[in-house]
């Protein structure tokens, strides 16, 4: 006999009409929302990974067997780091291959730079640029680049150019990973750039902090409408529908609801990428491939958001299965037990007694920020539900005592509209208030230094003044800021196009060694710092949409799910301004606990990792945090408020919504 299943399940849909359209067309939403950013986050991360990659065939490895020598630089321009890769054929010795970007080997006094390099000697005067480098001859392809953005240069030389001597070798206190020299045959390096290493461990602390957000938002897209689904499905169990057949229906409608939503973030997900790639991390724009995160995983996201709603939305019906008649009549508010205090609490003491004396590298701080995201999920209901008990005994206005019965009926309801909210505010006070302090090099902004065994200072005098540059000159044998090395220091007077011009004179002095400033001095902290920046800007503002997105859905939908009690209180005298006041202070009241609560949290995590790494807490953080709270709540709100409408709509004929 074939099963009943599918008919009804797609019957029931059609009948449910507008509202039940309405519920459905949110859950498509939410689903989404959430398999778009879950597969941008995928993305990001795949992808900081694939350019790191791409960097690695520019730090030689040394192969005692090698045909040519590579000579790995770094010089700035504006701040921006210009990667100068140095290649020379050693004679008598086999063809070695052509670098990646490159289609053959380059020959001594040939230039090969990437597009955004080409550019910029063309927008910047010789003296401050072009003349550090021979003639161009070519320009690099995308095969041999991180990203379009790069400033990078290969320069072939002779076996006898200063540039490839074991002198450019480089072994000052700021020259790892930025100087580097040795006998190669070929380009199979491991090691990635100093600009790209870390790119991949802040993208992962990011999809921490979001993952379980976007998985929140998802989950409660299979919730949505289900005051709804429980009395349909309640009355069907009454009829003498199975347990199974009430699971699989919901299943089955859940699935196709989740599925549809999925499939429209996938789709948005591979309209964006053109936009996507454009957005600068790091090193600058992406390649469009690298953010393409393949079939298969595109697929898995899909199958996994529409398993989460299916699995969150049968997860609500065990009361169905088992007390039908208590659902049909409301009459089983939905409560929850202190074991979720419990759990929490041993959630949080696992935390501290684990990260305490152990190295916290990003696996484990993602770790760490998954399980506490998880045991304040399941810890919320539970402090919404006491919420909703104090409110309603001490109310003294009437929506002051709706929305504490109304946290107290359905905690879990509740802390779905907040949620987002709550678990941004962990971001927010993570990011704002933390700062993982910079130890700087000692180096001035002006000061140029030159490590040279060769060069005096009155040829560094000379050389300033024939291009127009003052500044003043001293010898650094012992100087900290040539790291211990003997050579030149110069102070320079002017702006940064002054530096620029005293880097591109001094270079002849060097002996092969290019001159440096304190950017580059300060590469590895400065790339680091960027990063937790670029990071922590990008973190806040998709975590205030997740949460903006989720709240105003749920919102929506607990309007429609709630439609006939809102009908019965207007029926009995309730002004309609009470029932939207009572809505808001279901926010407001586990907001300004919970929320804060979070904030808190995030505020002490950034603090325990500061003082792991012997940092400051950054002076402006509270304005910051004050700031992002403002807004956030805000946002809320009015996402929130955006549902009045509907309210107002499900209300208009409350003789036929109490029906």
């Amino acid at each position: 006999m074939r099963s009943p299943v599918l008919p009804l399940t797609w019957h029931l849909a059609r009948s449910s009409g507008r509202r039940g359209l309405q519920s459905q067309l949110l859950a498509a939403g939410a689903a989404a929302v959430g398999a778009l950013v879950l597969l941008i986050l995928l993305a990001a991360y795949l992808g900081a990974g694939t350019r790191a990659d791409r960097t690695a065939w520019r730090t030689p490895a040394t192969d005692r067997h090698g045909t040519g020598v590579q000579a790995l630089a770094t010089t700035y321009v504006r701040d921006d780091p210009v990667t100068v890769v140095s290649l020379a054929q050693l004679p008598h010795h086999a063809r070695t291959p052509a670098p990646p970007g490159l289609s053959a080997f380059p020959k001594p006094g040939e230039t090969f730079v990437s597009p955004a390099l080409a550019e910029r000697l063309r927008a910047l005067p010789t003296a401050q640029l072009a003349a550090r480098f021979p003639k161009v001859t070519g320009t690099i392809g995308a095969a041999g680049l991180a990203s379009p953005d790069e400033l990078v240069a290969v320069v072939g030389r002779s076996p006898g150019d200063p540039a490839v001597a074991e002198s450019a070798a480089g072994d000052g206190v700021w020259d790892e990973g930025l100087t580097e020299r040795a006998v190669i045959s070929g380009f199979s390096g491991s090691r990635q750039s100093v600009f790209t290493s870390s790119d991949r461990d802040a993208v992962l602390l990011g999809v921490g902090l979001l993952a379980v957000p976007v998985a929140v938002l998802s989950s409660a897209a299979g919730r949505l409408g289900a005051a709804r689904r429980e009395q349909r499905l309640a009355a069907l169990r009454l009829a003498g529908a199975t347990p199974r057949q009430i699971l699989a229906m919901t299943g089955a409608e859940s699935a196709a609801v989740g599925a549809a939503g999925a499939v429209t973030g996938a789709v948005a997900y591979c309209a964006l990428l053109p936009v996507l790639a454009e957005v600068p991390y790091g090193i600058g724009s992406w390649y469009i491939g690298q953010l393409w995160v393949g079939l298969p995983l595109l697929l898995a996201v899909v199958l996994a958001v529409t398993g989460l709603i299916a699995v969150s939305a049968m997860s609500t019906l065990r009361q169905v299965a088992g007390a039908p008649l208590g659902v049909a009549q409301q009459a089983n508010p939905r409560r929850s037990r202190l074991v979720r205090l419990l759990l929490f609490v041993a959630v949080l003491v696992f935390i501290k007694t684990s990260a305490r004396g152990s190295e916290l590298t990003p696996a484990r701080i993602v770790g760490f920020i998954v399980l506490f995201y998880g045991a304040f999920w399941m810890f919320g209901p539970w402090v919404v539900d006491r919420l909703g008990r104090v409110a309603s005994r001490f109310a003294r206005r009437p929506a002051t005592l709706l929305a504490g019965r109304r946290l107290s009926d359905d905690p879990r309801g509740a802390w779905r509209t907040v949620s987002g909210l709550v678990l941004a505010g962990f971001v927010a006070g993570f990011f704002t208030v933390g700062n993982l302090g910079i130890v700087g090099s000692g180096f001035r902004g002006d000061e140029v230094a030159v490590p040279t065994a060769h060069g005096t200072v009155a040829e560094a005098r000379t050389l300033l003044k024939d291009a127009g540059v003052t500044a003043g000159v001293r010898a650094g044998d012992d100087d900290f800021l040539l790291g211990g090395q003997p050579g030149v220091v110069a102070r320079v007077t002017g702006g940064p196009e002054h530096v620029d011009r005293a880097l591109t004179a001094l270079q002849p002095l060097g002996h092969g060694r290019l001159p440096y400033g304190k950017a580059y001095a300060d590469a590895q902290n400065i790339t680091v710092s960027d990063r937790l920046a670029q990071l922590a800007t990008a973190t806040l503002a998709v975590s205030f949409l997740v949460a903006t997105a989720s709240a105003g859905l749920t919102a929506a939908a607990n309007v429609l799910d709630r439609r006939r009690v809102y009908g019965l209180l207007r029926l009995s005298g309730t002004p309609l301004r009470v029932l939207d006041r009572a809505r808001l202070r279901e926010t407001v009241l586990p907001l300004l606990v919970l929320a804060g609560g979070t904030t808190a949290t995030g505020v002490y995590a950034a603090y325990q990792l500061n003082k792991a790494g012997d940092s400051t807490i950054s002076a402006s953080g509270a304005v910051q945090l004050a700031v992002c709270v403002t807004l956030g709540a805000l946002a809320m709100f009015a996402a929130i408020g955006a549902s009045r409408p509907l309210l107002r709509r499900v209300t208009a004929d409350p003789t036929r919504t109490a029906d």
